[in-house]
């Protein structure tokens, strides 16, 4: 549905927050089983929130060390909070039992020096207290994240350990009904935010007034949680994609393209790019290449069944070679590829012809994600299109609605038409 609050009726469940916890506990805890792990340690903000449902506030993100989660054997998780903030998972996270909430023993990466060693001692012995606790110790340890200090300590100290991100992209890749009604809402904001931009877009504008145009916009609706990045590019910036923006002032006839990268729901998350020409009707040449893209792309949707491959979506995609005469498929990283989309912006399946035609992986039911094509003429201009859909058991749900059957043309002057493909 896609909407926020009560629509005339006394309770409308859209998303049973319990039910979905309860699922993202049980996938975790499944996938840990079943890659012989006897408990995982989980640094990653994605991973953590995955099994706690505890929203990791921004200036902890992407800093492994200062807060983590165990999952051992069948015990209910283990939160190491950043100090006496625990104090507010207790306050608002009943659902973790108020003895599994522990400070944590923390270290910044690349800044602490010497003393992280100190630190990771304290947290190694934590670690082990809480697997003997769960009557798994000396059993298999999955870590999702390792440094230098944890080499040697973990070493030092006998901890067996391996791999435990693999488990947890496993977990993540296939959303229940909760989830994927989390991911509508996202692209329902994404709908709202292109709208938005549309509106906003006119020759004599910056790339950079832009985007802070659509962060206010972002930021102003209820729920936003954060977002990581809107990327807005125009003219020559849109090929090779900039993916950045800039002080670019728009001119009239030039491309512009906006991608909302990450924005944030509930930790759900975006990828959603559109194509737009500001103030003039696009060239021939321009509808006819943003063509051939959008068949990039609809051809690989059309791949997207339950059962089916990343093979078989990557296979309906052009070479780098074919397409843009590059000699190797890694040049082309970025150009048409796919990836899913959940509490990390790359859950699996990441889809593209450089990894997808030798190591496919199985479509499933359930599984979000974003498929992207892109085409143009280097340093002149560029077209990028993506979206972002659901796979159902009978049918692929597209959840991203923003108008993409041609270039969304924005306030051409009147009565003017191209001159000799101007």
């Amino acid at each position: 549905m896609a909407n926020f609050g009560i629509a005339g009726l006394d309770w409308q469940q859209r998303i049973n927050w319990e039910r979905l916890r309860n699922y993202r506990l049980e996938r975790a805890r499944e996938k840990m089983k079943a890659h012989g792990l006897g408990a995982l340690l989980l640094m990653y903000d994605e991973n953590v929130r995955y099994v706690t449902g505890t929203l990791t506030p921004g200036w902890n993100r992407l800093k492994p060390g200062l807060r983590y989660a165990m999952l051992c054997g069948d015990d209910k998780p283990v939160l190491f909070e950043q100090g006496d903030l625990g104090f507010q998972i207790e306050r608002h996270s009943p659902w973790i039992p108020k003895e599994n909430v522990r400070y944590s023993y923390a270290w910044i990466k690349g800044a602490a020096g010497p003393a992280s060693s100190q630190q990771v001692k304290k947290f190694t012995n934590a670690v082990k207290q809480e697997m003997k606790k769960s009557g798994v110790a000396g059993a298999k340890l999955g870590v999702d994240f390792i440094d230098i200090n944890m080499l040697k300590v973990f070493a030092d100290e006998k901890i067996d350990w391996t791999d435990g991100m693999t488990a947890m992209m496993e977990a993540r890749a296939v959303k229940n009904v909760d989830e994927q009604e989390c991911l509508r809402m996202v692209g329902a904001i994404g709908d709202g935010a292109h709208w938005e931009f549309m509106k906003a877009l006119k020759p004599g504008i910056t790339e950079n007034k832009l985007t802070a145009h659509i962060m206010e916009y972002l930021y102003a609706t209820p729920g936003m949680e954060d977002v990581e990045d809107v990327i807005v590019s125009s003219g020559p910036n849109t090929w090779p994609n900039w993916r950045n923006f800039s002080d670019r002032i728009i001119k009239p006839g030039d491309i512009v393209f906006m991608d909302l990268a990450a924005l944030t729901w509930n930790g759900y998350k975006s990828c959603y790019y559109r194509t737009y020409c500001a103030g003039k009707e696009p060239t021939k040449d321009q509808k006819e290449v943003y063509a051939t893209a959008l068949k990039w792309l609809y051809d690989s949707i059309k791949a997207v069944k339950v059962g089916a491959t990343t093979k078989d979506i990557a296979s309906k995609w052009p070479s780098a070679q074919e397409a843009w005469g590059y000699k190797e498929e890694d040049q082309a990283a970025a150009n048409l590829w796919g990836h899913g989309l959940g509490l990390a912006q790359y859950d699996q399946p990441v889809i593209s012809r450089i990894w997808s035609l030798d190591h496919p992986i199985e479509i499933k039911e359930g599984m979000v994600f974003a498929l992207e094509t892109q085409h143009g003429r280097k340093f002149e201009w560029g077209v990028r299109i993506e979206e972002m859909l659901i796979v159902h058991k009978d049918k692929v749900e597209i959840i991203s609605n923003f108008p993409v059957e041609q270039i969304t043309v924005v306030d051409p002057m009147p009565g003017y038409s191209t001159i000799s493909g101007r």
